[in-house]
């Protein structure tokens, strides 16, 4: 042995001697080491193993590492990339229609006026009544008119009494003149002297009747079925007789309203759709819930050379009277689509300096295409020259949308 073996077999006696001394007492047994025995095969194995953990674990970790950066950089690039929602142009879609203003009036308006002077004794309608055709309206006290009356039938008498002794001298005149008592001459003066009275006679019967219609006008009638719209008489007011040139002297104010008239300017460019006959919806403001339903029935045929428009009669029946006159109202004129005109929402429209146009998406490129269009319909416009069904046009695009700029295809939307 050397001096390492040495000193290694003393450390081992103390340590066995130590433990003899600790142990003794309760006969335990001593633990002897023997400095020979090697180490087996399983710690070395457990080792490499835990070494191939660990780096496997620093591998995989290294590789999650690099494929999250990996996936980050894809996601940057295809955020960096527009996305855009596409549709595509609907052909031979259904009748559109245009919204319409219109100006809304009774089937009949009428002013009334007084044919004949005189003091209101009574009226019988005020404002909103609904009256039948002939029914009185009012009634005039007219006592200027009676007397003329009475004169006029005075008249009308002293003309028949001197018609009268006029045809009698001319009888007496013809039995002389055949016995030749009397001159030709004077025969003919009787006889111009009988178609003179006649002649009176006719006058002052013509003036009688004349003032008698007058006296028909003391009562004043309802022209026709229809709502008295404005009164603007009281008992005891000076009535005088009046006409269209002077509205203080109107009476009243009349409308028939179980038929309405509606007055609709159409713009030149929709003038080809209107069709006398056709059936059109009308709606109101006043009534959102209700629609109603009018025909057209005639036009003016001749475009309006201030407004462009074309001026279009609807008739509405309104026999439950739901619509006044005068009231707001909207007609709806249906517009027949083109076979080879499409359609596409309004807010795909690109206005350039170049011009009108659309984007278009192909092969993942926007493609700027100038396109034509027909009729304007507010939310829709019809497209008649420059897509094809299959185009993608992009939707609300950006006023930054340039030619070949790459896009993604977000979603579809059908309009």
């Amino acid at each position: 042995m050397n001096m390492t073996e040495d000193r290694y077999n003393e450390g081992m006696v103390d340590a066995q001697e130590s433990t003899e001394g600790a142990h003794g007492e309760h006969g335990a047994p001593p633990i002897v080491l023997d400095p020979g025995r090697k180490l087996g095969r399983g710690p070395v194995i457990g080792m490499i193993v835990l070494a191939l953990c660990l780096g496997t674990a620093i591998l995989l970790g290294i590789h999650s590492r690099v494929h999250a950066e990996e996936q980050l950089t894809t996601e940057t690039a295809q955020d960096a990339v527009m996305a855009v929602s596409v549709t595509t142009a609907s052909r031979g879609a259904d009748a559109l229609e245009i919204t319409l203003p219109a100006d809304t009036q009774a089937f009949i308006d009428t002013p009334i006026y007084a044919r004949t002077n005189g003091y209101l004794r009574r009226w019988y309608a005020d404002i909103g009544a609904h009256v039948r055709q002939g029914q009185v309206l009012a009634e005039i006290q007219t006592p200027e008119l009676d007397q003329q009356v009475q004169q006029a039938q005075s008249d009308l008498l002293t003309a028949q009494a001197n018609q009268n002794i006029a045809q009698i001298t001319e009888e007496r005149w013809k039995k002389l003149l055949a016995k030749n008592a009397v001159s030709k001459q004077e025969a003919d003066q009787a006889f111009s002297d009988l178609s003179a009275k006649t002649s009176a006679l006719g006058s002052a019967q013509a003036n009688l009747r004349r003032l008698q219609q007058m006296q028909d006008f003391e009562k004043v009638y309802a022209p026709f079925d229809g709502v008295i719209t404005a009164r603007n008489i009281d008992v005891g007011s000076l009535i005088q007789a009046g006409d269209s040139g002077s509205p203080k002297a109107e009476l009243f104010h009349m409308a028939a309203t179980d038929k309405l008239r509606l007055f609709v300017p159409v713009p030149e460019v929709y003038a080809g759709a209107v069709r006398n006959g056709d059936r059109v919806v009308v709606t109101s403001d006043a009534s959102p819930n209700d629609k109603f339903y009018g025909t057209i029935v005639r036009n003016s045929d001749a475009i309006d050379i201030a407004s462009r428009t074309l001026n279009v009669e609807v008739d509405v029946n309104n026999a439950d009277h739901k619509m006044r006159p005068g009231q707001y109202a909207f007609v709806h004129l249906p517009l027949p689509p083109a076979n080879a005109s499409m359609t596409l929402p309004s807010n795909v429209l690109l206005f350039r300096s170049e011009g009108l146009q659309v984007g278009v998406v192909r092969n993942n490129r926007v493609q700027l295409v100038p396109v034509k269009i027909g009729h304007d319909y507010g939310a829709k416009v019809e497209i008649i020259a420059g897509l094809t069904p299959q185009d993608q046009v992009i939707l609300n695009p950006s006023d930054s949308l340039a030619q070949g700029q790459q896009v993604r295809v977000e979603k579809g939307q059908d309009e």
